[in-house]
């Protein structure tokens, strides 16, 4: 074909470049920008659901930051440091916050911490005071679990979980670890007598003077200890909805850090209670021990999974469901902390059964080469609008993921081509 004949089609495109842009590919570039700053340790980035310009940034070292209209506040919402009752150090601290949909009503929330003294798990209901930017610390109810302890027996320092979120079913789900140490030693994750190594849901609309903070609500899996929603886990770290309010199929996506060899995700339809993730008998879609059997089968393999040498440490992300980049929308991003790498993957539901598959990897890290700096990535979150922000737990930052509205090389090539064309 001549250079002539292709002039019409030049024409046209230049047209659709103008008039309507050309649709970018899931690997354009991106970027981050600042939302936030003067943070320390941030390990969560969680929306007000009463307010869509208040969101809060949990810090490890026990304090909750209020942010407003993008502005940091000077007064913590809370500091559980200052009340003494939290271990911190290590993998210890404030782990994972949590507000209800009734938020705006109820005043409510929720917390996940390592006790002082023994650095077992807690989960605690607090209130807002008459300032809604200030916790009453009078207000805490640790909750009460079928053991009938109001914390968590956690052996080890490591490994601690701390995940905290309301499903679509508006329960509460709450992700712990396996105890600790390496290779679940005591194999917590398929004891369905204990509580570590799984996904616990609880409904905790209950009157304020219930002792426990919760009832069990039907439909979990039905295991001795009732919260049990599902097992199989290491350190499900971070762990999401795919949001129905914004399009998404309420399916829960779970990153599980792995042990030495092998980085998981992993995808549940909405509400199969009951499945089994396979640690310890597995790391990822790998045999890792079998000298005792598992507690139920089948074992649930990873929809998507990457070996130590691309990263060692996983921190798990959101679903994109917001518009400012239309092109990843239905994409999981998830990121490694050690590596300081993020990455995203196309999900493809079936719709027969529910189940996802993942495809179409991008490594998103060099496209934002450009931006402000990533550090250790700990945590992700999604605004009232399901835009993206990313946790810099290094850096002590919060910030917001945008598309590079700079033509990308190739798009500027085509435009170049199409110049040309046009004074053929």
């Amino acid at each position: 074909m001549r250079l002539q004949d292709l002039r019409p089609v030049a024409s046209l495109l230049a047209v659709a470049v103008v008039c309507f842009g050309l649709p970018l590919p899931a690997g354009a570039q991106l970027r981050l920008s600042s939302y936030v700053s003067g943070l320390s340790q941030p390990v969560a980035f969680v929306q007000d659901p009463s307010d869509a310009t208040v969101q809060y940034v949990v810090e490890q070292g026990g304090t909750i930051r209020v942010v407003s209209g993008g502005v940091l506040q000077g007064t913590p919402f809370l500091n559980i440091a200052a009340l003494g009752i939290m271990a911190g150090g290590g993998e210890r601290g404030l782990l994972g916050l949590a507000f209800p949909p009734d938020y705006g009503s109820s005043g409510r929330f929720y917390v996940y911490f390592t006790r002082a003294g023994d650095g077992y798990i807690v989960v605690a209901r607090f209130r807002r005071s008459a300032n809604r930017f200030v916790a009453d610390t009078a207000s805490r109810l640790d909750l009460r679990w079928s053991t009938g302890d109001r914390f968590i027996v956690h052996p080890y320092s490591n490994h601690n979980a701390g995940c905290l979120q309301f499903g679509p079913d508006g329960m509460l789900y709450i992700a712990s670890g396996d105890g600790g140490s390496g290779g679940d030693p005591e194999n917590y994750a398929q004891n369905t007598s204990s509580l570590l190594g799984k996904i616990l849901r609880v409904n905790v609309g209950v009157a304020d003077s219930d002792p426990n903070g919760f009832v069990v609500p039907a439909g979990n899996a039905g295991l001795p200890r009732p919260e049990i929603w599902s097992l199989g886990w290491r350190n499900p770290w971070r762990f999401s909805f795919d949001s129905p309010a914004l399009g998404g199929t309420g399916a829960m996506i779970v990153a599980d850090v792995g042990q030495g060899a092998w980085e998981e995700v992993d995808y549940e339809p909405a509400g199969r209670a009951g499945r089994n993730y396979g640690w310890r008998n597995r790391e990822g879609a790998h045999p890792l021990d079998g000298r005792i059997a598992p507690a139920s089968t089948p074992l649930i393999d990873p929809i998507f999974e990457y070996d130590h040498t691309a990263g060692r440490s996983i921190t798990g992300g959101y679903v994109y469901r917001g518009t400012s980049m239309p092109e990843q929308r239905g994409r999981y991003f998830f990121a490694d902390y050690v590596t300081r790498r993020i990455w995203s993957v196309a999900l493809t539901v079936n719709p027969s059964t529910g189940e996802a598959t993942a495809s179409g990897l991008v490594d998103h890290t060099p496209s934002l080469t450009g931006s402000v700096p990533v550090g250790g990535i700990s945590s992700f979150g999604v605004d009232a609008q399901g835009e993206l922000y990313v946790v810099d737990h290094s850096r002590g930052m919060v910030l917001k993921f945008t598309r590079d509205m700079r033509a990308p090389t190739n798009l500027r090539i085509i435009g170049l081509a199409l110049i040309v064309g046009l004074r053929l």
